[in-house]
């Protein structure tokens, strides 16, 4: 049995007992064997599909690299080191993680461990890459069993396939995008998804230094949860830090606790300084930090990430095309365009303005500003702060600098909870989570891997819009007909790019074409619903208004 199906096969054994936990409703035991065979027959065929996977991404040298880099050499090499093109550019406790598992990893294949063996790719290292994910896996399981405990269910089901909690469980373990970037493809998001959600259970459940902890832990093991940042400090200020409301829901500023300040404080101080502290004595810090953000990147991942600035980059190009052929440009006199610089590459527009890092920082801040706002000036507890989370996720995700077309993962697992809870957030989620997942495709690039993803993004979606469609049933149709519309464009796009496009002559001088549509089509989908969570936002807040009116 491959890893890929020993990690799903471990998954799926636990989505029957967490809703046994949250719930005290009774089974026949057929019904209940009934609906464990349905769940696991579910989840067997889509890790037979992940059997059959022999992919090999260049994430697999990535961490090999990093687990000899962090074995192999002292601790001040470890940033300097460049033997590879794949340099450690993760936070130190990621590095300290590559280390540990290199200690476990030598007993597989010693030789994998060796910095200039470089595209190493034995059997025992890629088994031993793939358990490692497997079984890293296991804290994405605990956050889960953690969020499930904390749905809401206004009318509990005595069938154990309709309850929110299953659902959501299934939702959050066999979510597609985890399945194909860590399992196919092959990295440990499931492992820092799993911190996220973990901190995001605490929260939920009033336990905020924890989630405060773990949300530490976090950017110090990957910096891209940078994107969720504001939502964190700014609940933490204002909800935790502030222990009273006035009668109006503004902030009393009598009531601010400089003692949870204090201990908030010294919780992303000490684990910076487990973190960071070797290398601040090693006079590094800076060369630490250039590695974590290197601004010399292109504005653009090699393949564009379904954002705002695709679509700028599209503009960019068709008004250089018509310029051309209306003859009111100068083909010759145009500045080379450049925009999908993917290692080391600044990038440059032909028309248009050209975007620099400061502009998608001040970009994204406008974004996320009216999330953060709503939570100091009208907080609505964790659910309120979560709601902010994906908005910040989604912000950053469409106008940040160099990003990368997995992120888009960081909004759909936390919709994922508000989806179970509420109408307009399920169908919000089917739009984004059907979108941002088939974004994903052209990771997985080679004819064997077209009917694993296909496949397994039918599985996933079919759930999806069933088990929610059940869920909410007798309150309206989820979708409106043009998303309806939209959704089924994708399946045009997905016949178009995946089958059609590589049989014609076009493939071998257009190949970039088939990437550009996936990215344009779906950036459409992905702004449509960061503009729908806005609108609830702002209903959320017209009814709090209106609310105090009637109390005044």
């Amino acid at each position: 049995m491959g890893a890929g199906n020993q990690a799903e096969l471990n998954r799926n054994s636990v989505f029957c007992c967490f809703s046994a936990d949250t719930h005290t409703h009774t089974h026949t035991p057929h019904k209940l064997r009934f609906n464990r065979f349905s769940a696991s027959l579910s989840v067997s065929v889509g890790s037979l599909c992940l059997s059959l996977s022999d992919s090999h991404s260049t994430d697999f040298e990535v961490h090999r690299n990093w687990l000899a880099i962090t074995h192999s050499l002292p601790l001040s090499r470890w940033y300097y080191e460049n033997s590879s093109e794949w340099t450690l550019d993760y936070p130190p406790l990621f590095a300290w993680f590559e280390f540990g598992l290199s200690h476990v990893a030598r007993r597989f294949d010693p030789d994998m461990l060796d910095v200039q063996r470089l595209q190493h790719r034995s059997p025992p290292t890629v088994l031993f890459q793939r358990l490692s994910v497997v079984c890293s896996d296991l804290l994405l399981v605990f956050a889960t069993r953690e969020c499930c405990r904390c749905v809401r269910e206004q009318k509990p089901s005595r069938d154990l396939l309709k309850r929110p909690s299953f659902i959501l469980a299934v939702l959050l373990l066999w979510n597609f995008g985890l399945l194909v970037v860590d399992h196919v493809h092959f990295q440990y998001n499931g492992f820092l998804f799993g911190v996220l959600l973990l901190s995001v259970a605490k929260h939920l459940q009033s336990r905020h230094l924890q989630g405060a902890l773990l949300f530490a832990v976090l950017l110090n093991l990957k910096h891209i949860y940078l994107y969720v940042a504001p939502a964190y400090g700014i609940y933490l200020l204002r909800s935790f830090c502030f222990t009273q409301d006035n009668t109006d829901s503004s902030v009393r500023w009598s009531s601010f606790s400089p003692a949870r300040l204090a201990a908030l404080g010294v919780i992303v101080t000490s684990v910076c300084v487990v973190s960071f502290g070797p290398f601040v004595l090693l006079g590094q810090l800076p060369q630490v930090l250039s590695r974590l953000f290197p601004f010399k990147r292109g504005l653009c991942h090699a393949y564009w990430a379904p954002n705002a600035w695709a679509l700028y980059n599209v503009l960019d190009k068709t008004l250089v095309t018509l310029g051309v052929r209306l003859k009111l440009l100068q083909e010759a006199e145009l500045p080379k365009a450049s925009m999908t610089g993917g290692l080391v590459q600044e990038s440059q527009h032909a028309l248009l303005p050209s975007i620099s890092p400061s502009v998608t920082l001040v970009c994204t801040l406008l974004s996320v500003l009216p999330a953060a706002l709503s939570i100091w000036l009208r907080p609505r507890g964790a659910r309120g702060f979560l709601r902010c989370l994906v908005l910040c996720a989604l912000g950053s995700f469409l106008f940040g600098w160099h990003v990368h077309e997995k992120a888009v993962l960081m909004a759909v697992l936390p919709l994922s909870i508000l989806a179970v809870e509420s109408r307009e957030d399920a169908g919000i989620f089917l739009v984004l989570a059907t979108t941002g997942h088939y974004s994903l495709f052209p990771l997985l690039f080679t004819p064997a891997e077209l009917p694993i993803k296909i496949l397994l993004m039918l599985m996933f979606t079919l759930y999806s819009f069933t088990a929610l469609t059940s869920l909410f049933s007798g309150h309206g149709s989820l979708l409106h007909p043009l998303e309806v519309v939209y959704l089924l464009g994708l399946v045009v796009v997905a016949i178009a790019c995946e089958i059609v496009y590589p049989l014609t002559p076009w493939q071998q001088t257009l190949p970039f074409l088939p990437l550009l549509a996936t990215s344009v089509y779906c950036a459409l989908g992905v702004c449509y619903s960061f503009v729908r969570l806005y609108v609830i936002l702002l209903r959320q807040e017209q009814r709090g208004v209106t609310k105090k009116k009637k109390i005044f």
